[in-house]
């Protein structure tokens, strides 16, 4: 698909997704949203990848919020359908059934931080900021922050962070478990890529299911999610790459994995 706010690129089964509106610091606006979600759709579906990248445009912007232009004019009705349309596109980041790396390379404030926090692995770099100011407009974060940041960091900590609608740098957000790992901007996407083709030389299957079984076990009691583990475990133990993995760890070489 040709889109006009994002950036899709694909290669070696690592898909890099850009947004791409550098000149407004990569602000969401609805069409922005849309494109989101229609490129995840598509991804999910295509066999020839296997991770995903995303990042900003620019050198000083992730995602630096939502457009202020639209969440201005919006009714009370639209506020609403707006926010089911963000939690929507970022619930497909969140459920795609493989890995999203967000590359955070600079601004991640409102809308961004809810992007970046839809995604499984965050790196940052070093002249990254985070954060959720939305209550100093008036408003909530309506994108999924007010649930998955206390899920990723502490309800405390969350809840600071949220009422304040304080600005933290790279380094705080390595602290408080926000980011995984700060590193200079040059080194950012390398690293990204690195760590994709990592999981990409694993088991296709078993890095699904894994996820699976972690996503959706905090959002049930821990009975749940061990029933849903257990579950898995049992999926995988009749498929050709557990008997693969296993065999080539006795037989002290690497697995050749067919995600069958």
């Amino acid at each position: 698909m040709d889109y006009e706010n994002l950036i899709v690129e694909i290669k070696d089964r690592i898909a890099r997704v850009t947004v791409n509106r550098p000149k407004v610091l990569n602000a969401l606006n609805e069409k922005t949203v849309r494109e989101i979600h229609a490129a995840f759709s598509s991804l999910r579906g295509d066999a020839g990848v296997g991770v995903v990248i995303l990042t900003g445009a620019g050198e000083k912007a992730f995602v630096a919020g939502a457009d202020i232009n639209e969440l201005a004019r919006m009714t009370p009705l639209q506020g609403e359908t707006s926010s089911k349309l963000g939690q929507a596109a970022l619930r497909e980041i969140e459920t795609l059934g493989k890995p999203v790396i967000a590359a955070i390379n600079g601004f991640a404030l409102g809308g961004g931080c809810e992007l970046a926090l839809a995604c499984h692995i965050r790196f940052a770099s070093e002249n990254a900021k985070l954060g959720l100011p939305e209550v100093g407009l008036g408003i909530i974060p309506g994108y999924g922050g007010t649930q998955r940041l206390p899920r990723i960091v502490g309800i405390g900590v969350a809840l600071e962070l949220i009422t304040t609608a304080r600005m933290i740098d790279a380094q705080e957000a390595l602290r408080i478990g926000l980011v995984n790992r700060v590193l200079p901007p040059p080194d950012l996407l390398p690293h990204c890529e690195k760590v994709a083709g990592e999981i990409l030389s694993r088991g296709v299957l078993a890095v699904r299911y894994a996820m699976d079984a972690a996503i959706r076990g905090m959002e049930t009691d821990l009975t749940q999610g061990l029933d849903r583990e257990s579950g898995h475990f049992g999926l995988l133990a009749a498929t050709a790459d557990m008997r693969e993995g296993l065999s080539a760890f006795l037989e002290k070489r690497k697995p050749t994995f067919t995600g069958a």
